[in-house]
Order: C-alpha cells, then sequence, then structure tokens
C-alpha cells in the first residue's frame, strides 16, 4: 500500500518558504517485511524526523513495461510521476538481482522520463539516498553502482554515502529491529544526509534570483 505520510498534487515542483522538504522513499522489492523494507524505514523515520515523507512500497511500483511513446499512465503511474515531481529528495531502496537493480526499480525510475520537460528535469538538483541488499557484498557493491549511474544519468546527486547490507545472516528481526550494530546507524545517515541536502538546496533555491 502507498503509505502517504504527506500527499503531493500533480503540479509544479513546489517552492514554498518554510515548507518541510518532501522525501519520495521507494522500496524495490514486493516482498513484505523484507530486509529492503525494514532497511528503507529506518532511513524513513531518520528522514521524517526534518522532513515530510511519501512511501511508495513494492506493490506501488508494480507498473505496466514503460512505453515512452504510450502517453496513457494507470494510476500508480501517475502519482508515483507526481510524487516524484513535488519531491525535494529521494531514498531508493532495492535488492540486488545478480549483481544488477531488478527490474521493478528500473522500470520505475524508466518512468521519471516524464519529467524530462519539467522546469528542473528528471531529478535535478535533487539528493538520492541509495541503500542496496543483498546475499554477499560483491552484488550489492556492484548493484550500488549502477544505481549510481542511473541517478547521475537523471541528473540528481547521489549522497556520499550509499548502504550496502549483506543479507547472508539476520539483519533485522521479524518485526524491523535491526540486529547489526554498524548497520543502524549508517541507514539513519543516509536519511538524514537526504533531508538535509534537500533543505539546505531549497533554501538556496529560495535565495537565489531568478535566471
Amino acid at each position: 500500500m502507498l503509505d502517504q505520510v504527506s500527499q503531493s498534487g500533480a503540479g509544479p515542483r513546489r517552492q514554498q518558504s518554510g515548507r518541510r522538504p518532501l522525501i519520495v522513499a521507494l522500496s524495490g522489492t514486493t516482498r513484505p517485511n523484507s530486509s529492503t523494507e525494514f532497511a528503507l524505514r529506518i532511513a524513513v523515520e531518520a528522514a521524517r524526523g526534518e522532513g515530510d515523507v511519501q512511501f511508495f512500497g513494492g506493490a506501488d511500483l508494480d507498473l505496466p513495461l514503460y512505453s515512452p511513446e504510450n502517453v496513457e499512465r494507470t494510476p500508480r503511474a501517475q502519482r508515483l510521476v507526481a510524487a516524484l515531481r513535488q519531491s525535494d529528495g529521494i531514498l531508493i531502496a532495492s535488492p540486488n538481482y545478480h549483481g544488477g537493480l531488478p527490474g521493478l526499480v528500473k522500470n520505475a525510475l524508466d518512468y521519471v522520463e516524464d519529467l524530462r520537460d519539467e522546469p528542473a528535469p528528471y531529478f535535478d538538483g535533487r539528493p538520492v539516498g541509495c541503500i542496496l541488499t543483498g546475499s554477499g557484498a560483491q552484488g550489492a557493491v556492484s548493484a550500488l553502482m549502477s544505481l549510481r549511474a542511473v541517478i547521475h544519468a537523471l541528473r540528481g546527486w547521489p549522497t556520499p554515502l550509499g548502504v550496502c547490507i549483506n543479507t547472508s545472516s539476520p539483519v533485522f528481526d521479524e518485526s524491523g529491529v535491526c540486529l547489526v550494530d554498524s548497520v543502524q546507524p549508517q541507514l539513519v545517515t543516509v536519511g538524514l544526509q537526504v533531508v538535509r541536502f534537500a533543505a539546505a538546496a531549497r533554501a538556496a533555491a529560495e535565495l537565489s534570483p531568478p535566471v
């Protein structure tokens, strides 16, 4: 289900003075209570302390294969694109499949092409935090590099910290509590980096004269 902590409209990207940053969080797995979702929720809670969050679970990203020549969009796709249009920052959590991104995540990011003609196209000027999980470190690191390459292509700014989580042994309990001391602070940090950079970038934009 779409957990709408903050409701966004479909208008132009907002620039309201004093508004808390809007962070859009994308969970790239359809399995409930997965390590990927638990990890993202920890980062989301950190970001929520200083911003508003709109959360898209894996089911919300289960979209038709992106076809640029087809202008029709499902309600799910419309909600996703509208949220990303309004966003000040993005958090993405994904499992790795054979060292790369699952089709669910890449297809959802392909829909960002619908923002190509916006005043701030794609993810232009926005921080993007990346969280990758996998049974083994190698695949998660490889997928992190792939995701960062996509974000760069979308003109976004990957945060300095990208989190790779080795799930070959338990990392979270059944309620989502982190069991590994080194993982929790990394997830908190990436959530804070996104929301704080988003706030700083928006404040700078509001102070800058129009070009």
